[in-house]
């Protein structure tokens, strides 16, 4: 989020502003028009018949009836691949300069992500409508004097031939415009150090000589950090040595299960801004107070399109059946789920992003995250996506008091048929037996389907209560600690054997079950 002193405060202060009544039908048809007119003397826009779609009458249908939807394993065998290989006009002219790496969850081999020169700018514009944007949230004018405190991944990029590789925040981080480096901290050489418990220790011992107004980054990781931060100086709150803190970006997964963690470690409340930044671009931010959803950048770069999320549409692995119908912003309905598929200034097209949404309001095109594709548990008829999941154990954190800002579960079958075998991350001890019947219940009243497979194959909920830190050590252990990881709320039964076998050698926690 890129604060400019002085001039920004000015220019927020004449009213340099997102417009709020901006037309995000039209801007999205430009935006189509634009990517297909760009790219259509590709590899892939000739393969796919760019050059008749301009000219169809109806160029979004045209474009859904033309092109398939990929996932990154089709767009990369097809034709990401030739281009790492070193061809150059494959799915966008010309060859890109980076790569970002993501697994999107952990345990999940690296992906390769084009991020062109395209993508860089849309990347600073969407960070220059940000600051824009806090106009709307009643911040005093010495705010925009102090620091901002960007926490991600390293910016030593990985060199590999012709192009450089490393994290989107890395990158994001190593393009930053020449007029923020001064408000930019921890500055460019920390930032490069790529041991991430190195990189915070440095950050630690550097904290007293930092004025931080702002800090952003990926929640649990900047709650370690603010963590060492407060050991390291043995303060009670971090605002004991950051006064002027006062706003905190969060971004790429829901920050709801992280507030009441992360707020024990503030002196006072602060402004909590959501933004939506992938490893395939900067695709939402949060643009006024009156809500915690995130409004579409319909103008910068990005095509969306939304397919109902409902197991009709769904493959077993998470998937987008070709034949699912995608709609566009004129067609979606408030509080409904959809799988996100967007085309993109790096060369994605109808590409599955693997996030699901929600609108909270059409008109303005604002959406929450409500969860990840394949973390949707279905197992047995229950149908619980991660926003259903995160609802349960938030009505945990609100009964019984206690910071829940981490947790995974799976459906195994035992001797007995099914369960529902739950770890929650705390710091707060509380009698798992009591959490168990009481998340169970939740679960039931809550969820119609939930309800049903109870009275069926579900035989009932098994919690296990566990430090965080094996969940940040479980995600270091698979080479994600610092990173733009997603920890995966729900597994399948291989990988939840894994985790088992990781937990056990970290020492147990207290388990307990809920059962018909």
């Amino acid at each position: 989020m890129p604060l400019l002193g002085a001039i920004i405060k000015k220019a927020i202060e004449a009213g340099a502003i997102i417009k709020p009544d901006q037309n995000h039908l039209d801007q999205q048809e430009s935006q189509l028009r634009s990517l297909l007119e760009k790219a259509r003397d590709t590899a892939f826009g000739k393969h796919h018949g760019f050059d008749a779609l301009l000219g169809a009458d109806d160029i979004r249908k045209a474009f859904r009836e033309q092109v398939p939807y990929f996932d990154y394993n089709r767009m990369h065998e097809g034709w990401w691949k030739k281009q790492l290989d070193g061809s150059p006009d494959i799915s966008w002219p010309g060859k890109p300069d980076y790569y970002a790496l993501s697994s999107g969850t952990t345990g999940s081999s690296s992906k390769r992500i084009p991020v062109t020169d395209e993508m860089i700018k849309s990347i600073r514009n969407a960070g220059i409508r940000q600051v824009l944007s806090l106009r709307n949230f009643d911040l005093p004018s010495e705010f925009f004097e102090k620091e901002i405190l960007m926490l991600g991944s390293s910016t030593d990029l990985q060199e590999q031939g012709e192009f450089r590789e490393g994290e989107i925040s890395g990158i994001s981080a190593g393009n930053i415009p020449f007029w923020f480096r001064s408000y930019y901290k921890p500055g460019e050489e920390i930032a490069r150090i790529d041991d991430w418990d190195d990189r915070v220790q440095r950050i630690a011992d550097r904290a007293s000589d930092w004025d931080i107004g702002a800090l952003s980054g990926i929640p649990s990781w900047i709650e370690l950090m603010l963590r060492k931060v407060i050991d390291t100086h043995g303060l009670r709150d971090i605002h004991e040595i950051w006064p002027n803190l006062r706003v905190y970006t969060s971004g790429g997964v829901a920050f709801g299960p992280y507030r009441k963690s992360f707020q024990s470690l503030m002196g006072r409340e602060i402004t909590v801004i959501d933004t939506y930044l992938a490893s395939e671009g900067f695709l939402a931010l949060q643009t006024r107070p009156e809500t915690d959803a995130m409004q579409l950048l319909t103008d910068n770069g990005i095509y969306f399109e939304f397919v109902p999320f409902v197991p009709e549409n769904l493959e077993e692995d998470g998937s987008i059946r070709q034949e699912a119908p995608s709609l566009g912003l004129d067609q979606v309905e408030a509080d409904t789920d959809y799988a996100l598929v967007i085309s993109t200034v790096s060369g994605a097209w109808r590409y599955l992003i693997g996030d699901t949404v929600a609108f909270s309001d059409t008109g303005r095109a604002e959406i929450h995250i409500t969860g990840r594709t394949k973390f949707f548990l279905n197992t047995v008829g229950s149908q619980l996506s991660v926003q259903k999941l995160d609802a349960g154990v938030q009505h945990l954190e609100n009964t019984f008091d206690m910071a829940i800002p981490e947790y995974t579960l799976a459906a195994i079958r035992l001797d007995d048929g099914f369960h529902h075998c739950w770890y929650l991350g705390s710091r707060d001890s509380r009698d798992s037996k009591e959490l168990a019947s009481s998340l169970d219940n939740h679960l039931q009243e809550a969820n119609k389907n939930y309800r049903v497979a109870r009275s069926k194959a579900l035989e009932g909920v098994k919690v296990q209560v566990v430090d965080p830190e094996i969940f940040y050590g479980w995600n270091e252990s698979q080479k994600k600690k610092g990173g733009q990881v997603k920890m995966e709320r729900v597994m399948d039964p291989d990988k939840f054997s894994q985790w088992e076998e990781f937990v056990r050698n970290q020492g147990t926690g207290q388990e307990s079950a809920a059962s018909s």
